[in-house]
């Protein structure tokens, strides 16, 4: 029996002792960033000729997101092996697969990519730098981005310096890679060191296909309107935007009987599209601008022929093009309403079609509200034709009717509709809100004062030739920005710059907080700007 007490005073002490082995408190955690301990060849190394790097860490390391993170400057045509990716280990190993220029320091910036292994503590801004010459430049440039349309600027934005010399034109940007380049990462600050002493371009280039050139048609952009003289003290700021392109016609494309696509690139204003083929009795056509896919559909009727022949003209540009004709059949009519049941009282009910409206007879079309009663309306067709309102005096805490009986809307091709029935109920007067926003310290006229719900939903634009203040009634209770855009060349909208012709994009400003509108509540707010 004593025995036995004894053997479990000792199977107790044991589990005491592995219990404090493993603790769930632990010790304390590692918060501290790897340390770069020496690198083959040694840093800030001269008159460089190696093939192979080795940098040596202090302990187990890893290396994330690193395409996305490592800017070599000067670029190098074809980029270095970097080992090991995707493995925990002491040590990276950098072999260098391009002939590297002479005289020239470069400059390894692996960003925030080398964290260590257990924790994730970054190595910030960790570089690793040499020279193939018998020094190691040491001049830097710094600054800042914004974009000069969206609140925040995009994240990793280039920066590039291109030496000027006798042979240098603009054009380099879009040819050749820089002579250095840094990058902001994650953030909207750069700084781009271990430069030599010259005259630069410097630009800013969100590079879309990571290829060092500058694209307009899928890049943003960012310039100095003058050339840069390093060394220098100043502080530079990027003002990013998307270059418009030069209008041209991209190859158009048959949707249906009847129905083509014209695909374009650049401002379609004014753009005309005539067909030079011989027409036929009868003949009708329309054109419909759809903007977020840059292609204008053309519908016409009735056309017989295996192909058309079309002229594109706008301002300058002329180009003819032949389409041949394949499809047999044509779309059929589809009608619905833009809203599905509620109506905002700041809304007009409006309904949508697939193919643009010839005809609409509103004797076959009845609005009743919830007492049955018929209320007087006005049908307003929109240029495009494919959008018809039907325009009342819709009061709060309603219920309407809309009938539209058969044949009440005909369209192009003489497809009329059927029997539609559609309903639209109204909010009351206290579900909204409103504002009053009084603009300060306005540069110059005209400007226009845009409100966008926190969707980014554009729910209202005016244009202020003077001073006045702004009401804006009806607003679903929810959270609001306000922007403001000058409006420099009077034309009613935004417009972006051009690099070549040294223009800068119109000035947007946006209001610094968003304003929360609450249900049967008004607010007065300034809009002051800096």
């Amino acid at each position: 029996m004593k025995f036995r007490f004894f053997y479990i005073l000792i199977g107790l002490f044991v589990l005491q002792s592995c219990a404090k082995r493993g603790s769930l408190m632990g010790g304390e955690k590692d918060i501290t960033a790897p340390v770069f301990i020496i690198s083959e060849p040694a840093h800030e190394s001269i008159n460089f000729d190696a093939e192979k790097i080795r940098l040596n860490f202090s302990e187990y390391i890893k290396l994330k997101e690193l395409n996305q993170q490592l800017v070599i400057s000067p670029p190098m045509k074809h980029q270095p092996e970097i080992t090991p990716i995707g493995t925990a280990s002491k040590t990276i190993n950098i072999k260098i697969t391009d002939t590297l220029k002479k005289n020239t320091t470069y400059t390894f910036n692996f960003g925030n990519s080398v964290e260590d292994n257990n924790e994730g503590n970054i190595l910030r801004s960790f570089k690793y730098v040499f020279s193939t010459g018998d020094y190691i430049d040491s001049l830097k440039v710094r600054g800042t981005v914004t974009d000069a349309f969206e609140e925040k600027p995009s994240e990793n934005i280039s920066i590039m310096l291109y030496e000027v010399t006798e042979d240098f034109t603009d054009s380099i940007i879009y040819k050749e890679r820089p002579n250095y380049i840094g990058n902001t990462l994650d953030t909207v600050a750069f700084e781009i060191t271990n430069l030599k002493e010259g005259k630069y371009l410097m630009v800013a280039i969100k590079d879309v296909s990571n290829n060092f050139k500058f694209d307009p048609k899928q890049d943003k952009i960012g310039f100095q309107k003058d050339f840069i003289t390093l060394p220098t003290e100043d502080d530079y700021t990027f003002n990013m935007f998307k270059e418009v392109p030069e209008f041209a016609a991209t190859r158009p494309s048959e949707i249906k009987k009847g129905h083509i696509f014209f695909g374009y690139e650049g401002d379609p204003k004014n753009l005309k599209i005539n067909l030079l083929s011989e027409k036929p009795e009868g003949f009708k056509s329309h054109m419909v601008f759809e903007k977020e896919h840059d292609t204008v559909s053309y519908w016409h009727t009735p056309i017989y022929k295996d192909s058309l022949v079309f002229e594109i003209l706008k301002g300058d540009y002329k180009k003819n093009i032949v389409i041949r004709l394949r499809s047999k059949e044509t779309d059929s009519l589809m009608v619905s309403a833009e809203s599905k049941s509620s109506l905002s009282l700041r809304d007009t009910f409006a309904i949508r079609t697939n193919i643009p409206i010839e005809k609409v007879n509103r004797s076959k079309i009845k609005i009743l509200d919830k007492d049955s009663l018929e209320v007087y309306f006005t049908t307003k067709l929109a240029p495009s034709r494919t959008r018809l309102k039907l325009e009342f005096d819709h009061k709060p805490e309603q219920k309407y009717h809309i009938n539209i009986m058969p044949k009440a809307i005909e369209d192009l091709f003489g497809n009329v509709n059927d029997t539609l029935q559609f309903k639209a109920n109204t909010k009351s007067l206290d579900d909204y809100g409103a504002i009053e926003i009084t603009v300060q310290n306005v540069k110059n006229f005209p400007y226009i004062l845009e409100m966008s719900d926190d969707s980014g939903e554009l729910i209202q634009r005016e244009i202020a030739n003077e001073n006045r203040r702004f009401r804006f009634e009806y607003l679903n209770p929810k959270k609001y920005l306000f922007k403001i855009i000058y409006d420099t060349n009077k034309n009613g909208k935004w417009d972006s710059g051009n690099f070549l012709k040294r223009t800068p994009p119109e000035e947007v400003i946006y209001m610094k907080k968003q304003i929360e509108i609450r249900a049967n509540w008004e607010e007065a707010e300034v809009f002051y700007i800096n």
